[in-house]
């Protein structure tokens, strides 16, 4: 009987668990929803027990499913730079602070002081310190909450909480630990003077481990709770925004890979470690050993487009329901009636402010170049290529920080991979073949699932699962738009600087 390897993705929407047969061939997922938590304008939060619950429950209904398959390890992704704050028993002090969380401006601005700022911080992270970071957080809440910051032990990121409660280590991986704020990724160390200027203690800070290494095994109350054999092996695995990139066969340089997901992700692997000039990207610590990845993360993605079918689509949502079909989809027809370029409309994708390119918090969306003869088409094609445009930014600014970082092929993930039109947008606006591949829809979980197959020896390495890794469509750039799309390109990468004035007045 062919054993299988589980991937656990610890979303902000929900938890996916994927079953992945030694072949290579998904065999099934499940998904489990959470709620999300707005205490004030800006903030966002979570339960950890809410991840928990749905992780067991997940955990039970695909080992149900799997009808007896020896399961060979369990590994993990999840939403990056998250704080789950544990006392010195291991229990949650408070709500963990999530990724898109931007009330640490003022903490992030004291980091980068106390490390001689922002050139004194890249020497030493060879990153910014971003509000979305988890070390702004845990300085938040030893300024505003002192007496929950007292009573930390431990600071864990999500996936790393969940693989605890399994039977796991304390412990994180060089990508989560990269997206923290206060990791060396040239060194592979955590950053200990840096942490002491900021006035937090080191101690708090897990041991990192290559996000292949065995991590723990599952416990016995653990198991009797998930259904998951005690004393299966548990991988390290790796933060969502990286793992995925696994998933999609860029081990090694070659290929640029874009995830559609809420927020967008644009990825390269390095040939080395490369310095970031200026900080504009995220250069972290990859999920093979000795790996780095050049990344930049925006943060409205198919965000954008959801929030425009949630605020503006609700005729496609009604009809959608009645016919069976998808209002995305519903919407794509309307943008595709609409020629290339929108008339001239274009789309701002800042609508939770932005990280990557331009790393602004209080960055604001816009359509831009409206007339009257504009109809919704027009405005839903415009996200389309707004968010296009904006990834394209992403991809010229890794291309800046080294030679030979060229993509011949993009390889397109995420949910909005699944939009024909959409496929057809990029290769358009980035002339360059795009590929979707087995697994891209799945996320983290399926790269958490190869890294699992690592970790349980049935590859070697994380190069010899780049095979099972196969092709599965390709849209070619089509010539009679480049032009088009360039000189639209060019005005969309102006708006910003021109409006940037108007995001910090107050009338």
């Amino acid at each position: 009987m062919k054993k299988v390897l589980l991937g656990v993705d610890v979303g902000t929407s929900g938890c996916k668990i994927l079953a992945l047969e030694e072949t290579g061939t998904i065999l099934g997922s499940v998904v489990e929803e959470y709620p999300c938590y707005a205490p004030q304008e800006g903030w966002s939060e979570q339960d950890p027990e809410d991840w928990w619950k749905a992780t067991a429950a997940g955990l039970r209904k695909i080992t149900a499913d799997l009808k007896g398959q020896p399961i060979a390890a369990v590994s993990f992704s999840g939403q990056m730079h998250g704080m789950v704050a544990l006392d010195k028993s291991n229990r949650v002090i408070r709500r963990a602070i999530l990724w898109n969380d931007q009330r640490t401006g003022k903490q992030c601005d004291e980091i980068t002081r106390a490390a001689g700022g922002l050139e004194g911080l890249l020497a030493v992270t060879n990153n910014r310190m971003l509000t979305g970071y988890t070390g702004g957080k845990i300085l938040w809440m030893k300024e505003n909450e002192p007496e929950n910051y007292a009573r930390t032990a431990a600071v864990l990121n999500p996936k790393d909480y969940i693989r605890f409660r399994l039977g796991g280590e304390l412990a994180t991986d060089v990508s989560d630990a990269s997206g923290t704020g206060f990791y060396n990724v040239k060194e592979h160390s955590w950053a200990h003077d840096l942490i002491r200027k900021a006035g937090l203690d080191p101690s708090i800070f897990p041991k990192v481990l290559e996000s292949t290494d065995l991590a723990g095994r599952v416990g016995k109350e653990a198991a009797a709770e998930t259904g998951i054999p005690e004393g299966t092996p548990l991988g390290a695995g790796g933060g969502d925004a990286v793992i995925s990139t696994t998933g999609l066969g860029l081990v090694q340089p070659g290929r640029v890979g874009i995830t559609l997901g809420t927020s967008g992700v644009v990825a390269m692997g390095l040939p080395s470690f490369l310095p970031n000039p200026g900080g504009n990207l995220q250069v972290f610590c990859g999920n093979a050993p000795g790996a780095y990845n050049a990344m930049g993360v925006t943060l409205a993605a198919a965000g954008s487009y959801q929030w425009f079918r949630n605020s503006l689509g609700t005729y496609e949502m009604a009809a959608a329901k009645k016919e069976g079909k998808s209002a995305f989809r519903l919407l794509d027809e309307e943008a595709a009636a609409v020629p290339a370029g929108s008339d001239g409309l274009i789309f701002l994708p800042y609508l939770t402010g932005e990280r990557a390119p331009i790393n602004d918090p209080d960055a604001k969306g816009a359509f831009l170049g409206l007339t009257s003869r504009h109809q919704k088409g027009h405005f839903a094609r415009a996200v389309l290529e707004g968010v296009a445009f904006s990834l394209r930014q992403v991809y010229d600014q890794i291309q800046s920080i080294g030679t030979n970082i060229i993509s011949k092929e993009i390889v397109l993930a995420g949910g909005g991979a699944k939009s024909p039109l959409w496929r057809q947008i990029f290769a358009d606006v980035f002339q360059l073949p795009v590929r979707t591949v087995y697994g891209s829809a799945e996320g983290g979980s399926f790269g958490a699932a190869l890294a699992a197959g690592v970790t349980a020896g049935i590859w070697a390495d994380l190069l010899e699962t780049v095979p099972l890794i196969r092709m599965e469509s390709t849209t070619l750039p089509g010539t009679e738009n480049a032009g088009l799309y360039e000189s639209q390109y060019q005005i969309y990468t102006r708006f910003y600087g021109a409006l940037k004035w108007s995001y910090r007045t107050h009338l």
